[in-house]
C-alpha cells in the first residue's frame, strides 16, 4: 500500500548514513596512502614474494609438487618485478636529453677509473660495470661542497651500476636503475613544488609520492647491497662479514639515524666493488677512524648503537658502555 511504501522510505532515510563530501585534506591523504602502498608493492621484491607465496588451507606435508609450484611462483614473481623495473628504467631514460644519456652511458670497468685514479676522475666518471668504488670520504667530498647535488649523481650511478650488473649476471633486475630510481623523484619535485606554491591541487600529492618512491628505493638498495656482500664466500671473507651488514628498515628512521645506515651502505657497496675489481684495500679516514660505526663488520641493533659509545666517534672509542641503563639492554 501507499502507506507501507511511505513508511519504508522513512525508515530507509533514517537508517542509512548520510553522504557527506570528504574534505580535500582527507582525499589527499587517502590518495597518498594508496600511491605509497602501490609503490611499495611494486618496488620491493621481498613484499612481492611474501604476498605471492602459496598459503596451504590445511596443515600438510609439503610434497615435491608443492615445492615445484612454490619455485614457479617465485620465479614468476621475480620475472614480473624485473619486467616492471626494466620498463620503468626505459620509460624515464627516454625522457632524458641525448647528450646527458651519452655522458652517463654505462662503460666497461676501468674505461675511466682505475685503482690509481684521482678523486676528481672518480667524482666525474660515468657509471662502469662492475661499479666504481666510491668510499665514504670521496662521497662526502663530492656531496658537501655541492649542497648534495653530486649525491644525486652518486645515487644515479650506483643504481645504474647495480642494474647493469644484475642484467649481466642473471638477465633479471630487482631495481629500476639510475633512470627509473632518480628521475621520477626529480620530475615529481620539479612539477609538484611549483604547484604547491601556486595552490594547484595535486602538488602536495606529487611531492609525497616522490618522497615515498625515493625512500622505498633506498630500502631496496640496502637489501641488494646485503645480498651482494653475502652472495659469494670469498667476498664475505675479504669483507670480514658473517652476516649482512645493513638493516634495510633503518632507511625509514628519522635523521640522523637514517644517515647511520646510509653511510654504512656507501662503505660496504664501495668495498664490494673494490673486491670485485681486485683493487687493494685503502684506508678511509672517515669510515675507519672518525666514525667507527661506518666500517664495523658486525651489524648492530639500535640498542647496541646507543649503549656503546665506542661505535660513535673517534673521541668516544675508550668510553665505557652504558650497561646501567635497563631499557638499552638486549
Amino acid at each position: 500500500s501507499l502507506n507501507s511504501v511511505r513508511n519504508r522510505s522513512i525508515i530507509t532515510d533514517h537508517c542509512l548514513p548520510s553522504q557527506t563530501m570528504a574534505s580535500p585534506g582527507v582525499v589527499r591523504h587517502q590518495a597518498s596512502l594508496v600511491i605509497s602502498t602501490f609503490l611499495f608493492l611494486a618496488h620491493s621484491s621481498v613484499v612481492s614474494e611474501a604476498f605471492t607465496a602459496p598459503l596451504p588451507n590445511t596443515i600438510r606435508i609439503r610434497t615435491s609438487h608443492t615445492q615445484n609450484n612454490a619455485k614457479a611462483d617465485s620465479s614468476s614473481s621475480e620475472d614480473a618485478i624485473s619486467d616492471f623495473c626494466q620498463g620503468t628504467n626505459e620509460f624515464w631514460k627516454n625522457l632524458v636529453i641525448e647528450p646527458v644519456r651519452n655522458y652517463v652511458e654505462i662503460q666497461p670497468a676501468e674505461s675511466t677509473v682505475t685503482a690509481t685514479s684521482d678523486a676528481l676522475t672518480k667524482l666525474t666518471a660515468p657509471p662502469e660495470r662492475p661499479g666504481i668504488p666510491r668510499p665514504v670520504w670521496l662521497t662526502i667530498l663530492g656531496s658537501v661542497p655541492t649542497g648534495l647535488i653530486w649525491y644525486g649523481y652518486y645515487k644515479f650511478s650506483v643504481e645504474e651500476e647495480l642494474y647493469q650488473y644484475e642484467m649481466q649476471e642473471t638477465g633479471k633486475v630487482s631495481g629500476a636503475g639510475g633512470y627509473g630510481t632518480l628521475f621520477p623523484f626529480v620530475y615529481a619535485i620539479l612539477i609538484g613544488f611549483p604547484m604547491t606554491l601556486l595552490h594547484i591541487p595535486g602538488g602536495e600529492l606529487l611531492i609525497e609520492a616522490a618522497g615515498a618512491w625515493i625512500l622505498l628505493g633506498q630500502v631496496n638498495l640496502y637489501k641488494r647491497v646485503n645480498e651482494l656482500c653475502m652472495e659469494e664466500e670469498d667476498i664475505r671473507a675479504e669483507l670480514g662479514l658473517t652476516d649482512p651488514p645493513l638493516y634495510e628498515w633503518w632507511a625509514l628512521l628519522p635523521p640522523p639515524l637514517d644517515v647511520v645506515v646510509g653511510l654504512r651502505q656507501v662503505h660496504f657497496l664501495s668495498e664490494f666493488w673494490r673486491v670485485k675489481r681486485g683493487y687493494p684495500s685503502e684506508k678511509d679516514v672517515i669510515a675507519d677512524e672518525l666514525f667507527p660505526f661506518i666500517s664495523m663488520k658486525d651489524r648492530f641493533t639500535l640498542k647496541q648503537f646507543f649503549r656503546r659509545p665506542k661505535y660513535w666517534f673517534w673521541f668516544t672509542k675508550e668510553w665505557d658502555d652504558f650497561n646501567n641503563i635497563s631499557f638499552l639492554q638486549d
